[in-house]
């Protein structure tokens, strides 16, 4: 293996920051390419490795693994690099799209354009349900659990954490339900002297403005604070595992809309970066439509921000805690069996997002258009025969000729 000088791997990390598009397979596909087979940076196996531990982690895995795979090359300062660097791309595209969201909303042209991503957004969700059923409910008691989740979200509106909690109980006292390995795996201590205090330091840097903003501010900016950092704790397999909840939350709390919502998932997809700076979006409307005693646009910047740095910076957390003890983590056949349940609990709540944006979104606003539209995008990507980002930005030019022809 090659190990890098810092400001080589600094520079591949703010590359990878701009072009990581396509979601958490295409970043991790494009990091194994790069890290592994090309530059020989890590191992195969440690990669492996890192990535089985990232995938037992709360938040954007990919985002993690780069952050593991910066501490493994050249300790702290290479992990705090790569996890921003990985981020702060999107994060700035995004809030420069966001702007435009909300300055030319009454355009019909930027409407129309927005409008289009609807059916492309609801063909995404649709498709990564299909493709994480597949891996996550191979036996019946994860179809069991996947079915209660959607059940119990659709129609009973259960809270998220109760469901998420419940599952990883139930997928760690039975762990022979959930996995084929029956065999307890004993976690072994290990002494924590090179990573606890940047691991304290990470945490200070998270809690200590969610608490200032709760003393001091008693506004929206505070409850966006403890919302979000309640959502990175809980946000296990992804960012469509945690969509649903942000939402529902979102939608009935009035800060922003439905369309509101979906827009920023398409916008989401436009960046590169993890999916879940769409929550980002979701600060920044947020704060846009409450400003309270700020200028609109200040406001909303701040609830990007508090929303960015609430969602990723626990990463920094649960990477430098755990990152000394991969090799153990990754093997313990309970956490393992707890992921799974998660994961199949995670299949219900994406299912019960796609049917809460066919049936509230694309039947209501366009009276069935949009529903044909999400299904000719559906069968374009079970095609391959284009990626996501493409068709999102076809859905968008289309949503623009549509709103002209109309004008």
């Amino acid at each position: 293996m090659e190990t890098p000088t810092f400001a080589r791997a600094a520079r591949l990390w703010a590359v990878f920051g701009c072009v990581t598009f396509g979601g958490p397979a295409a970043q991790i596909a494009l990091m194994h390419s790069e890290l592994v087979e090309r530059r020989r940076w890590i191992s195969a196996e440690e990669f492996t490795r890192a990535l089985g531990f990232c995938f037992l982690l709360p938040g954007p895995e990919a985002q993690q693994l780069a952050t593991y795979i910066g501490w493994h090359l050249h300790g702290t300062r290479g992990a705090i690099v790569a996890g921003t660097l990985f981020v702060l791309p999107s994060a700035l595209l995004l809030w420069a799209l966001s702007v435009l969201y909300v300055l030319g909303g009454g355009s019909p042209i930027v409407a129309g354009f927005f409008s289009g991503l609807l059916p492309v957004v609801v063909a995404l969700v649709i498709l990564a349900c299909v493709r994480l059923a597949r891996r996550a409910t191979t036996k019946p008691a994860s179809i069991l659990a996947a079915t209660l989740a959607f059940l119990a979200f659709t129609f009973f509106h259960t809270p998220f954490p109760l469901v998420l909690l419940l599952a990883a109980g139930v997928g760690y006292l039975l762990p022979s339900r959930f996995t084929d390995t029956v065999a307890p795996t004993v976690l072994v201590r290990e002494p924590r002297t090179s990573t606890l205090r940047p691991a304290a330091i990470a945490a200070a840097l998270w809690l200590i403005p969610v608490i200032l903003l709760v003393v001091l501010e008693r506004g929206l900016l505070a409850r966006l604070a403890v919302f979000f950092s309640a959502t990175s704790v809980m946000s296990f397999g992804g960012a469509y595992a945690i969509l649903p909840y942000v939402a529902q939350s979102a939608v009935s709390s009035g800060w922003l809309t439905p369309d509101q919502m979906l827009a920023g998932l398409g916008l989401a997809e436009t960046t590169p970066g993890p999916l879940i700076i769409v929550l980002q979006f979701v600060g920044f409307v947020a704060a846009w439509n409450q400003p309270g005693t700020l200028p609109p646009l200040l406001a909303a910047t701040l609830g990007a921000l508090v929303a960015t740095w609430t969602t990723f910076l626990p990463s920094f957390v649960w990477i430098f805690l755990g990152a000394p003890h991969v090799h153990r983590i990754q093997n313990h056949v309970r956490l393992a069996s707890a992921l799974a349940a998660i994961s199949a609990v995670v299949v219900g709540m994406m299912a019960s997002l796609a049917f809460w944006m066919a049936t509230h979104i694309l039947v209501l606003s366009s009276g069935g258009v949009d529903v044909v539209a999400a299904a000719i995008c559906l069968l374009v990507l079970v095609s391959h025969r284009l990626g996501a980002l493409p068709l999102v930005l076809i859905g968008g030019v289309l949503g623009v000729a549509r709103a002209a022809f109309t004008i």
